[in-house]
């Protein structure tokens, strides 16, 4: 038994498919399918149901991989000691943030990095939370960005902000004239969400729970529109379409400061409202995290992305410690 058949049994775990995790392990795929058979042989049971096109786990497979992938991290771990004995931070750090975040705070995020730990450059991963959270399961990755709430996969937790929602209506809309709007106010309007699997269609769920019911038939049609992206909705939202909520760093820096001209842009037809308490509750806000495996040694590289989040602007938002 080796390492290196250990790897090959996880990544065929992972991607339910001998081609893709031959490409994933970069082996052709008759010498990962050989290792895979010889390892089969050797522990005399069966890992894998093979039909055509599909590969499922067996229930003891689910076992053996389940451990394989726990070698596999302390065998990483063995080298990252090494390394911890001449830089904690030398070397890549693997850093995956949802599609909500990445854009507004990955910028910054980089920059800060750059300048106060270049020999630890950042491998970016932008991805669903569900993805995130398999990743860095299987090892893929090393931490990730995300908003709770999300499964407990017993990860590693560190609070990074709390972040406000904002709502963003059309510069014609009759709420684009007030200060302030509440969650009620909201209820009656054309809500614009993300796509299912995105986790900030879910929190915009929890403040206007009542487009939920829209989301499957077909009078949500015409009450209701899906966006791929926040920066899709926005646009959206400028052609008066709807209104929708936004995450507070995705809001323009200028769009705030009234009197101050606006570029020539969709965002200069939005108007962007903060979301006054009213009686279903307190101001609507989404919590961001650092989550990484226990198992993850590099505790340095860990405390260095964080200090990179906090010296980012992060304008609206409330830090954590």
């Amino acid at each position: 038994m080796t390492l290196t058949e250990l790897k090959y049994i996880v990544a065929v775990a992972r991607e339910r498919h001998f081609g893709r995790a031959a490409e994933a392990c970069y082996v052709s795929q008759p010498t990962l399918s050989v290792a895979v058979r010889k390892l089969e042989d050797e522990l005399e049971v069966k890992l894998f149901e093979r039909s055509t096109g599909d590969v499922s786990v067996t229930p003891l497979g689910e076992e053996i991989v389940r451990q394989a992938q726990s070698v596999l991290e302390q065998a990483a771990a063995i080298k990252e000691i090494a390394k911890r004995g001449k830089d904690p931070l030398a070397g890549v750090l693997t850093l995956g943030v949802i599609y909500t975040i990445g854009p507004y705070l990955l910028p910054g995020l980089v920059r800060n990095a750059i300048a106060n730990t270049p020999q630890m450059p950042l491998m970016l991963q932008e991805n669903f939370t569900a993805r995130l959270l398999e990743m860095l399961r299987t090892g893929e990755i090393d931490c990730a960005i995300l908003a709770e709430p999300f499964p407990d996969t017993g990860l590693a937790i560190a609070p990074l902000y709390d972040e406000p929602f904002m709502a963003a209506v059309p510069s014609s809309h009759p709420l684009a004239g007030q200060e302030a709007v509440t969650a009620t106010e909201l209820k009656n309007e054309t809500m614009l969400l993300l796509g299912a699997g995105h986790c900030f269609r879910d929190h915009v769920l929890q403040v206007c729970p009542e487009f939920a019911r829209f989301a499957s038939n077909a009078e949500g049609i015409r009450r209701t529109f899906e966006g791929s992206s926040l920066e899709t909705i926005k646009h959206m939202v400028s052609a008066g379409m709807g209104v929708t909520l936004v995450p507070r760093l995705s809001v323009p820096r200028d769009a705030l400061h009234t009197g101050v001209r606006r570029r020539k842009s969709d965002d200069a037809h939005i108007r962007y409202l903060p979301i006054t308490p009213d009686d279903s509750g307190g101001p609507p806000v989404r919590r961001v995290v650092l989550a990484w495996r226990r198992s993850f040694t590099r505790y340095e590289a860990i405390a260095a992305l964080r200090n990179a989040v906090y010296a980012c602007e992060l304008p609206g938002v409330k830090r954590l410690s």
